[in-house]
């Protein structure tokens, strides 16, 4: 049965604006089975005659339109749509519309009209009317539509008969269908594609690829989740339920219209949650690829207003979103589930107080006053049934019960927020260096209110340390008596007290770490905290996904977070996922050399050579050995704690090494820091500060080196360890000599008296001068010294405060693999002295990085402090205990070296010739011997003079000849 429909109009009143050419207006009102109002509303268009919208409003119905809708286009046509929503609110399209053609005149006459509506699937169809006496065919098989229009003018009724076309309401319907069941089709295909994804399929390209909808669906899945991520998700369930409207003849949403407002909300918050979800918790979260939007919208959340800020206003864009899609109240669902509950916890206690009235004669045992509480906690729930009228009471009530604890602590507090989770991961676990407990390295479970520990690396030194022995002495017969080693005390011991780590502090710092990177992109987390003397390290565990080279860029940033001078990155630490960043600490701890001295690790290290070099970054004492290292080089700015490594590197020599052991030839052409050790009983030859000298005593040790190997080539040995010990067994045996291999014309070796060889460590304070003077004679010298000196017990250590490539050249660099830098002005001269930079980034006052051979993994190491003080101490006891004994070749080879420094210049190659002929002619004059030598005048000149200041001849006195010196070769016939 159709239910009639009876539309009256009231009045039709045509008014002009300003604005618009014609606005008309329409009050009329409909009866269907119950007198239902309905408004009709007329609004203006660009053409003067007609009105280009006319909307049919009804109140809000449950299974009933609310509103018939009738636009006109320029050619005159009206479409009749379907819509209903809730009043007060933009009704959105529902269920098939109706289309009307205009056949007839204006409105002019009409006063009555008369529709009827049909029912399909529970929904009121407002069919198409004979409308102010037009004509409409019907889409859609269901509906059929009639109308008839009475004029007044005319006096009477007629019925008007069908007119119009039904072929274009038809292909529009079927257009509709087609583009529907296409967006559903394109649906369904990028689902597929996004399900078998694979990440080295090609795009664009027509080849064998894993994706199930072949080439196409690779194409289609990457650049969606390259872009939107886990929103491409969103974007497909769209498409689909677009078609799934079309399909259904429901049309497009409307523009402003909820679906689309909840679309644009849930596919940017479906992209960013994954991403910020990882960020929170790395490890429980597994990793989805966010895409373009993810990732930036992420960063950009997450820089606004941090990660839990950013996740909160996440989850509020999905709520809004869903909300808006499915049009479902929040409030009604959070009272519904209140009540729900409420009855839930009604029903327990209904349960417990029945189980309570079986066991009421078992006494007080657990079992009822298990029950007791659980009756307590029964009533309180149901209180907050009856209480639970509407949710604003409910919540207000539970918050007054209900303390509301944070979830995070706020920016830089460290007090630890409680919750009602059983564990959390901890973020920062301070320890004090990676050679500690393998369970502690690792991240520990902590319960909630827990702190991590700090372990007191000194404390944990201590207990292992064993007891304190006395030093042993070496007790020799030296140049007047036996010689001992000298005393420790003689050094400044380190004050009293035990070292303390503000926990507050390397907490901050942490957390100050973890915001900075998050604010340029870089997640992750601070894992491990090592404090030390000097500085901190904070190893900082990034998340997946994240570039180690990003973090290294913002070593600026970080420095002007932290307050600090330089701070060093090193990404990443060698054996480890993690990237270290080293902070200097706010008050530095001093490095004592008696320290060291005193340390365990220089008391075990074997050898004659041991060197206290320092403590790492987590303050362990490091020793190394010198005969293994074989040469080092050093290399620093003035001022940065070069020389004072120096004097605690030959003071660490001095206080180990007796003179039969160890022998010094020591360089400094500054006269300044090595010239304190002259006359201390290990020196070879004196301290040489002149360059050519220098020269000169390098080529001395180079003769020195090619007689030990002659040496251990006749004893069949290969290093001096080896003649050392063969030396001693020959000693004990009664063994006075051994014979050399003999030379080129020689029948028999030279005979060499059986000692012992002691080491020979040469070291020059400033590289840079020798080779700016003699470049090609120290060069030479100091290449063969460092390629074949090992094996003969010879070391080199070269200290230059001009790190550049003409001093420290490559064939220098390249037979010095231990090297030790501290600060230097530029990453060019870091990376000359060290191969890589970082040495710029360091502190100075003895923070230096440290190349042990054989490794290209640099050691940050504390220098230790000795004053001046100490070292004079240390000489004036090594003098009281003898003098030197210098080597005659070292002190032959300075000798001529003084000579020919105090010619002024190179002794000329003619000169010899030149003596020969004035001795054998008894005649000095310049003239003469430019005649008999044939050469220029000058140098004649030169020749001549050379002579004067030898001796040889005597000075010129006016017009007369110089007196000659010189013995004549030919002995006189008188």
């Amino acid at each position: 049965m159709r239910p009639q429909a009876t539309m009256r109009c009231h009045s039709v009143r045509s008014t002009r604006s300003p604005l618009l050419s014609v606005q008309f207006s329409l009050v009329a009102s409909v009866k269907l089975q119950t007198d239902w109002p309905f408004g009709v509303c007329l609004s203006s268009g660009s053409r003067p005659r007609l009105p280009t919208r006319m909307a049919l409003l009804t109140p809000a119905m449950v299974g009933a339109p609310s509103g018939l809708v009738v636009r006109w286009s320029r050619e005159c046509p009206a479409v009749v749509e379907m819509r209903q929503g809730r009043s007060g609110s933009p009704p959105g399209l529902r269920g098939p519309g109706v289309t009307v053609s205009w056949v007839g005149s204006p409105l002019r006459g009409v006063r009555e009209c008369r529709f009827t509506v049909s029912t399909f699937r529970r929904r009121l169809l407002v069919g198409p009317l004979l409308l102010f006496g037009l004509p409409a065919c019907v889409r859609g098989g269901r509906t059929v539509a009639r109308a008839a229009a009475k004029s007044r003018a005319r006096g009477g009724s007629s019925r008007a008969s069908r007119a119009g076309s039904d072929d274009e309401p038809i292909l529009i319907a079927a257009g509709s269908e087609i583009v529907g069941l296409v967006l559903i089709g394109l649906a369904l295909l990028a689902t597929l594609a996004l399900a078998t994804f694979a990440p080295e399929d090609p795009v664009a390209e027509l080849v064998e690829v894993s994706n199930s909808a072949g080439p196409v669906g690779a194409t289609l899945a990457g650049p969606l989740l390259g872009s939107l991520g886990a929103g491409a998700i969103v974007l497909i369930a769209a498409c689909a339920f677009l078609g799934g409207r079309l399909v259904m003849s429901q049309g497009f949403p409307r523009l402003f219209s909820r679906f689309w407002i909840g679309g644009l909300l849930l596919i940017p918050a479906v992209a960013v949650l994954p991403p910020l979800l990882f960020n929170l918790a790395p490890e429980t979260v597994p990793w989805v690829e966010p895409g373009a939007l993810g990732a930036e919208g992420s960063r950009i959340l997450t820089l606004l207003f941090g990660s839990a800020g950013a996740l909160v206003l996440t989850v509020l864009f999905l709520a809004v979103g869903v909300l808006s899609l499915t049009g479902i109240s929040t409030g009604t669902t959070l009272v519904a589930t209140g009540r729900a509950g409420a009855w839930m916890a009604g029903w327990a206690v209904w349960l417990v107080e029945w189980l309570l009235a079986r066991v009421r004669g078992l006494g007080e045992g657990a079992l009822q006053l298990a029950g007791i509480g659980l009756v307590r906690i029964g009533r309180g729930l149901a209180q907050l049934r009856e209480s639970a009228t509407s949710l604003s009471v409910w919540w207000e009530r539970r918050a007054r019960r209900t303390r509301v604890q944070e979830l995070r602590e706020p920016e830089f507090s460290f007090e630890d927020a409680s919750s009602e989770s059983a564990e959390l991961e901890a973020p920062v676990a301070v320890l004090g260096t990676p050679d500690s407990d393998p369970a502690a390295a690792r991240p520990k479970k902590l319960r909630a209110g827990e702190e991590p520990d700090i372990v007191d690396h000194d404390e944990q030194r201590r207990r292992k340390r064993k007891p304190e022995q006395e030093a042993f002495r070496f007790n020799e017969d030296g140049p007047q008596g036996p010689f001992s080693l000298p005393e420790v005390s003689l050094f400044t011991a380190p004050p009293a007290g035990e070292r303390t780590y503000d926990r507050d502090s390397l907490l901050m710092n942490s957390k100050i770490l973890e915001k900075k990177l998050a604010d340029f992109g870089v997640t992750g987390r601070v894992v491990r905290v090592h404090p030390g003397p000097v500085i901190t390290m904070y190893e900082y565990e990034p998340a997946a996904g994240i570039k180690v080279n990003r973090i290294v860029r913002l070593s600026d940033d970080l420095t002007m977070a932290l307050r600090a001078i330089s701070i060093r990155i090193i990404a990443p630490l060698p054996g480890k996922s993690v990237v270290g960043i080293e902070v200097p600490n706010p008050q530095r701890e001093t490095v004592y050399l008696r320290e060291m001295l005193e340390s365990e690790s220089f008391r075990k290290t074997k050898g004659a050579l041991a060197v206290a070099m320092g403590k790492d970054i987590f303050g362990n004492s490091v020793t190394s050995d010198l005969a293994k290292m074989p040469h080092l080089l050093v290399a620093g700015s003035t001022g940065t704690g070069k020389s004072v490594f120096l004097n605690s590197f030959l003071c660490s020599l001095l206080s180990r090494a007796t003179p039969k052991e160890l022998k010094l030839l020591m360089v400094d052409p500054k006269m300044l820091e090595l010239s304190i050790y002259d006359g201390i009983p290990h020196l070879i030859a004196d301290v040489v500060t002149s360059p050519k000298r220098a020269a000169a005593a390098l080529q001395g040790v180079v003769r020195k080196m090619e007689e030990r190997y002659l040496m251990m080539s006749a004893t069949a040995v290969r290093n001096i360890d080896q003649f050392n010990e063969k030396a001693r067994k020959a000693i004990a045996n009664g063994e006075e000599f051994f014979q050399l291999k003999p030379r080129p014309g020689q029948t028999e070796g030279d005979e060499i008296e059986w000692q012992e060889l002691p080491y020979i460590v040469v070291v020059i304070d400033e590289l840079a001068d020798l080779m700016m003077s003699s470049a090609k004679d120290v060069e030479e010298s100091l290449q063969r010294l460092a390629q074949m000196a090992r094996a003969s017990g010879i070391h080199l250590v070269l200290a230059t405060q001009r790190p550049s490539v003409d001093v420290l050249t490559g064939v220098i660099k390249a037979n010095f693999p231990a090297r030790v830098s501290f600060q230097v002005s530029s990453a060019i001269d870091s990376r000359t002295i060290l191969d890589q930079k970082g040495a710029d980034d360091l502190l100075g006052m003895g923070d230096m990085l440290f190349l042990p051979p054989g490794t290209a993994v640099l050691q940050r190491i504390h220098g230790p402090f000795v004053t001046e003080t100490e070292v004079q101490s240390l000489v004036s006891s090594l003098k009281e205990q003898g003098r030197p004994v210098f080597d005659e070749d070292l002190v032959r080879a300075d000798a001529e070296a003084s000579l020919n420094e105090s010619r002024g210049e190179e002794v000329d190659e003619m000169f010899d010739q030149a003596v020969a002929i004035v001795a054998e002619t008894r005649n000095a004059s310049i003239s003469y011997v430019q005649r008999r030598l044939k050469i220029g005048y000058n140098r004649a000149a030169r020749i001549i003079e050379q002579m004067e200041l030898d001796g040889m001849i005597g000075p010129q006195i006016g017009s007369k000849g110089r007196e000659v010196f010189l013995p004549s070769p030919v002995p006189d016939d008188e």
